[in-house]
């Protein structure tokens, strides 16, 4: 459960970032800090999970752009809400970058904040896309 709050900690420091030009690192602080206190102190095994999808999907945003590009069936990238590009970025890292978490769990996940962040549609289209990139990688295996 942990785990997942960190998740939602790290789509908020991604969202100001992205969407208000703000410093990755203030802006993970602030996250830290303030919105991810109260009865759900992340623990610093959580704030380093957080930290580590917030710093690699930064570092990494041109390359998983480019893999889910081609899986965006009859989208583009810069159409998507901000929230479910960010969230699939998240998702995504997390598949290539992070061995220990099976990838049905990080799609689970993915589908939740979507649910949780934007609405039953965009959890359906997230949960496609990113299915069919498990597929894909699968295969290429």
């Amino acid at each position: 459960m942990k785990r997942r709050i960190a998740r939602e900690c790290a789509l908020k420091v991604l969202f100001m970032v992205d969407m208000g030009a703000n410093d990755v690192e203030q802006a993970l602080q602030y996250i830290l800090n303030t919105s991810c206190e109260g009865k759900d102190v992340l623990q610093p095994r959580e704030q380093d999970f957080c930290a580590t999808l917030v710093r690699g999907v930064v570092s990494k945003r041109d390359e998983l752009s480019s893999m889910l590009t081609p899986f965006l069936i009859n989208w583009q990238l810069e159409r998507l809400a901000p929230v479910v590009r960010l969230i699939m970025h998240m998702a995504l890292f997390e598949t290539l970058h992070m061995d220990d978490i099976p990838p049905a769990v990080t799609i689970n996940e993915a589908v939740e904040l979507s649910r949780q962040y934007q609405d039953e549609e965009s959890a359906r289209f997230v949960n496609a896309v990113l299915d069919n990139i498990r597929v894909s990688r699968e295969k290429s295996d």
